[in-house]
Formats: structure tokens, C-alpha cells, sequence
């Protein structure tokens, strides 16, 4: 490892870190493939229609994260409430990996920089932009990172399968979501970014980090495309929300 001028960019090659998480999270009978959710209404709602059972739980400083395992189709399939953030994201990834989970499908909502995403279209992120710090623990400093080519094929047979048209989207991975100043939308936009998130970018790294397959189906959600914020009622959007992780649980079974 070479010394930088900023330490985000000493990047260790070394697999072994002091702490792994197959330290503190041991094999299990789980299953594969696992689908995170940052959707918690969703997920409630899903808990009434379907049968699980809590199979483990990740225990992180400040909450508690149950991983349900559902029956789903007449097969197993893990879906864990996910949290805002790269770090946190990232180290689920990690936890679940070191279980047993080995094909992950994330979904959840974002904001757009551009004005022909009208709110709850369906958007598949094909890279990310690495403005967040996680992703240069996992992976050499780049520019950006792109997602698994064998889930985006397995994202648009399902879509397309159901009906559903979708976008395939650079997406922006910011750690701030409170800097998002008009500046840096239009840097970004000039790059090629549609949309904008907390965490693909280093979900994105860790999974090619660990060697499982990762993909992400995203909703268009606030738009900062203009000349101030439209929020666009994101949240109150529980359809939406619901049929996303029906579409992921699909997605995620097909991989």
C-alpha cells in the first residue's frame, strides 16, 4: 500500500482485514438469495401476506436488523430491512455474505437529475458515481463502479417478462445528502448521471469485493432537476413501494 495525499485513495489489496465478518457471523442453513429492502412498510406489509420466520439477526450499535426468510413461489428467499448510507449498507452485504447469502437484489427509491423521470418510473442502475467513502475499502480508486452484468440481463428479462418498462440509469453516490448543491447536480448531470442515492456505488464494490452478484431496481422518486426541490410526496407512495419489492423478490429469484 502506497502513502496518498488523501488517505480515502490507500487502497489495501490484502483480502484479510484484523476483523472479517465470518468472525462474528458464522454458516447457517439460509438461503441464497436475499433482496434489501429500504422499504419498511413494504416489508410490514409483506409480513401479513406471506409466511417467515426470523432466521438471524444483525446486531449493529444502534438497531437491530431481523432477517426474515420468506416463502415465496415455493422458495426461500431472505429480505432484511436495509438503512440510509454506505457504511451500513455495505456492512449487511458483508453479514449476510458470511451467513450463507450469495445473490442479493437491493431496492429502494431515489432522487433525479433530469426532468423526463416522472415520479415511480422503475430505473435499473447500470454504474455509480464514487462520491461516498465505503467503496474505496473494497475496491481500487476509480471514478466510478459498474453493476453486475448478469444481474442487469436478469432485472430486464423479469421487467420485461411483467410488463414494465424501465430505464437503465449512472446513478450518483452521494455521502451527503445535504450537498447536493447545484454545482455538483450539474457536474453530474454533464457525466452522464439520471439519478441520485446513498449507497449503490458501495453496494456495487463490496459485492464484487466478496465475488456474489449484486443488482439494484430503484424508483424515481424527488426530483432536484430544477431550480429548487420538488419532493414530490416520495414517501406516501405505498403502491409503489409494495410492487418494487415484489418485482426485486422476482428479480432475485431469477438470478
Amino acid at each position: 500500500m502506497m502513502k496518498r495525499e488523501f488517505p480515502i485513495l490507500e487502497f489495501d489489496t490484502d483480502k484479510n482485514a484484523l476483523i472479517n465478518p465470518d468472525m462474528k457471523h458464522q454458516k447457517m442453513d439460509i438461503a441464497e438469495n436475499a433482496v434489501l429492502c429500504f422499504f419498511g412498510d413494504a416489508i410490514d406489509k409483506l409480513k401479513e401476506e406471506l409466511p417467515f420466520t426470523v432466521v438471524y439477526t444483525l446486531k449493529f450499535e444502534t438497531y437491530y436488523y431481523p432477517v426474515y426468510e420468506f416463502q415465496y413461489h415455493s422458495e426461500r428467499i431472505v429480505v432484511v430491512h436495509m438503512s440510509v448510507g454506505a457504511p451500513i449498507a455495505a456492512g449487511i452485504i458483508d453479514k449476510l455474505n458470511a451467513l450463507g447469502c450469495r445473490k442479493f437484489i437491493a431496492c429502494g427509491g431515489c432522487g433525479v437529475l433530469v426532468n423526463d423521470l416522472p415520479v415511480g418510473d422503475l430505473l435499473i442502475p447500470v454504474s455509480a458515481i464514487r462520491d461516498e467513502g465505503t467503496s474505496y475499502h473494497y475496491l481500487e480508486p476509480s471514478r466510478e463502479v459498474h453493476a453486475n452484468k448478469h444481474a442487469i440481463h436478469c432485472l430486464e428479462n423479469t421487467l420485461t417478462s411483467q410488463g414494465f418498462r424501465y430505464t437503465k440509469v449512472k446513478t450518483w453516490t452521494t455521502d451527503a445528502s445535504f450537498r447536493e448543491t447545484k454545482e455538483k447536480i450539474r457536474f453530474r448531470k454533464e457525466e452522464g448521471c439520471c439519478t441520485v442515492e446513498m449507497e449503490a456505488s458501495a453496494m456495487m464494490a463490496v459485492a464484487e469485493f466478496r465475488n456474489v452478484i449484486f443488482g439494484q431496481i430503484l424508483y424515481s422518486g424527488d426530483d432536484l432537476s430544477g431550480t429548487s426541490w420538488d419532493k414530490r410526496e416520495q414517501y406516501s407512495r405505498e403502491s409503489i413501494r409494495e410492487a418494487v419489492l415484489t418485482l426485486a423478490m422476482d428479480c432475485c429469484l431469477a438470478l
